[in-house]
């Protein structure tokens, strides 16, 4: 059983066929492979900058609520100060005189 010499070029080239499809597959994945590798150092790298960059925001986050509690305050003594109901208060408190109808009390000790 001689092999006929045209099925021998026939299997070589489909040997051909298939190492070419193997090594094309081959530098797929390598390339892939370095693509993925570059990407995970990448992700590493970036991970200290995201970590200080949620510190400042929840720095900021503490400042923004104590400004809005401060805001608040103001807003009411704001309001306070404003309010026709309020004014004889305010203003006794924010002056030294009385009225001629009270007197003063000091403490002493």
């Amino acid at each position: 059983m001689s092999k006929t010499p045209r099925t021998r070029p026939r299997r070589q080239l489909q040997h051909r066929e298939h190492q070419w499809i193997a090594t094309e597959i081959t530098i797929k994945l390598a390339v892939n492979g370095l693509l993925s590798m570059i990407a995970i150092v990448t992700l590493i790298k970036l991970l200290p900058y995201q970590f200080s960059q949620q510190q400042k925001l929840r720095e900021v986050a503490v400042e923004v609520q104590e400004t809005e509690k401060r805001v608040n305050e103001l807003r009411d003594n704001f309001s306070r100060n404003f309010d026709p109901h309020q004014i004889k208060k305010v203003m006794e408190e924010q002056s030294p005189r009385v009225e001629p109808n009270q007197r003063r009390i000091f403490w002493l000790n």
